[in-house]
């Protein structure tokens, strides 16, 4: 995998979400304790390549919002992946 350090770790973190599971930006910046970086941390999915291989799709925003999708079929394809794992969204 190519990206920055603080990528590889957002990436790495979300290889741990599991299937049919959902976290928030947020939730994702404390698990890896960077807990005043959801916002890098939804840069950090922003640029994710290996999408859906790494699930980027299993993190939403805080408000319940789906937020962004940079894999192809950008969000319609984020609620799709979601809806495929039985994630109530």
């Amino acid at each position: 995998m190519k990206g920055t350090k603080f990528q590889l770790k957002v990436w790495k973190y979300l290889k741990k979400i599991p299937k049919g599971k959902i976290k928030t930006y947020k939730q994702v910046a404390i698990g890896i304790k960077r807990p005043k970086s959801a916002r890098a941390v939804a840069n950090a999915c922003a640029k994710n390549p290996y999408a859906p291989k790494i699930p980027c799709h299993r993190v939403i925003r805080s408000d319940g919002g789906l937020g962004g999708y940079s894999g192809r079929g950008g969000i319609k394809q984020k609620l799709k992946l979601l809806r495929s794992e039985k994630v109530a969204i």
